[in-house]
């Protein structure tokens, strides 16, 4: 088992540098950040709960955090989207079982 002090600052280090990927819209540091988390995540999972009860409540309100910024650049995303005449697809089922996507084409003029 690894020493819980040090997962705990690896985890906020990639939570921090996950905020900095969301901020600057690095895709490349945000997918590297989440990595990072997910290793820091499953290493403290071997640690019993009570012990990091502290420390991991302030990680966890970063995270909650970010994933509030992410959620609002998904957000943007899906609206400059549609301004651009695409839609999000979602995913549906047809009477056979076949999965479509039902598209809304947008007219961006009339002549």
């Amino acid at each position: 088992m690894s020493d819980p002090q040090a997962s705990l600052e690896r985890l906020a280090l990639a939570l921090s540098d996950e905020r900095e990927a969301l901020i600057g819209h690095d895709v490349e540091a945000l997918m590297r950040s989440t990595r990072d988390k997910i290793v820091a995540l499953r290493e403290l999972e071997a640690v019993p709960s009570g012990e990091l009860s502290g420390p991991l409540a302030e990680l966890a309100e970063l995270n909650r955090a970010n994933g509030a910024l992410l959620a609002r650049r998904r957000r943007e995303v899906n609206w400059a989207l549609r301004h651009l005449g695409r839609v999000e697809s979602a995913p549906a089922y047809d009477s056979s079982g076949r999965s479509e996507s039902t598209r809304r084409p947008r007219e961006l003029a009339v002549a």
